[in-house]
């Protein structure tokens, strides 16, 4: 099996996985050598042995661009764990002290979830590893894993239904949705929202289509009721707000609402129906499984957010 894979390996010239990268990232043969520090000419004979190579067009000229074939994207996909675990196998430290690293992370999260972590994690930073930066960077479940493929984010943080082959998946928290109302404008006649008093007062929702309808009215609809639904939005940083000023009531992450709770004096209520539970993961790419300055920042969040269980997942 070795002999077969150094006799494939001597036919072909790894640096030709460059070409092809830089191809898929910019798209045009001239911004490609550009990004390479080569000639257009030279460009165009690696993207010409690329091709006997893989037995595939891999690019076609379209008036957007050199579009990539399926089998170039697929490729795409394989490769880049590979160049990710090179990069670092020969430009990073085996070992990660956070007192003196100077490192910049990308972290790809919803709003909410910025505002629940980055705080005490910035708080964290700021006395174990002055010098590391983060950037946050918007994404949701559709958008994480093609972030994570496309070396826009190392780590992503949300709920996340399933995990490509290529990617790790670690459980962080789990959370239930709660409503959050004013408790001087929305009177209840005991401790927590009834049916009646859910349905009868007016709702905001977060929802990432920012329509006017969304996981909670499908669940209402199974029962045959109905909500009146008066503001949308694709972001939490409003909701809190009009929930304050108006007898309305918002349904959110148990984690948003208790921070609405403790910074604006709102109230929480369970739902008085069911609904299921979510997971909180962290997740990121398997050719950053050996990078430790990403297994400690894992670490930080497992301490400062998760169960025993993944803070024993990430000590490993």
């Amino acid at each position: 099996m070795a002999n077969i894979i150094e006799n494939d390996f001597r036919r072909f010239d790894l640096n030709l996985l460059l070409t092809l990268r830089a191809l898929l990232e910019e798209r045009s043969v001239t911004r490609a050598a550009q990004r390479l520090f080569l000639g257009q000419p030279a460009v165009s004979g690696a993207l010409k042995r690329l091709r006997e190579t893989f037995g595939d067009e891999l690019f076609v000229r379209t008036p957007q661009g050199m579009t990539p074939t399926p089998r170039a994207l697929e490729l795409a996909r394989q490769i880049e764990p590979f160049l990710q675990s090179l990069h670092q196998a020969l430009t990073q430290p085996s070992v990660f002290d956070p007192a003196r690293a100077q490192r910049v992370f990308r972290i790809g999260l919803s709003d909410s979830l910025e505002l629940l972590l980055m705080p005490e994690i910035m708080a964290r930073l700021a006395v174990a590893a002055p010098g590391v930066k983060l950037i946050a960077r918007s994404t949701d479940s559709t958008r994480a894993a093609a972030m994570l493929d496309d070396g826009a984010i190392e780590l992503a943080v949300g709920v996340f239904r399933e995990c490509v082959p290529w990617q790790r998946l670690m459980p962080l928290f789990s959370w239930r949705f709660v409503s959050v109302y004013n408790p001087k404008l929305v009177k209840t006649r005991r401790k927590h929202l009834s049916m009646d008093e859910f349905l009868r007062h007016r709702h905001v929702l977060t929802s990432f289509s920012a329509e006017l309808r969304g996981f909670i009215d499908e669940r209402l609809e199974l029962q045959g009721l109905k909500r009146e639904v008066v503001f949308s939005s694709s972001n939490f940083a409003t909701s809190p707000f009009i929930v304050q000023r108006t007898a309305a009531i918002a349904t959110v992450p148990e984690f948003i609402g208790r921070v609405w709770r403790d910074t604006l004096g709102l109230a929480l209520s369970p739902l008085p129906f069911e609904v299921p539970g979510y997971e909180v993961s962290l997740m990121w790419a398997a050719a950053h499984d050996q990078d430790p300055a990403l297994a400690w920042l894992k670490r930080e969040f497992a301490d400062a957010f998760g169960t025993a269980d993944s803070t024993a997942r990430a000590a490993n």
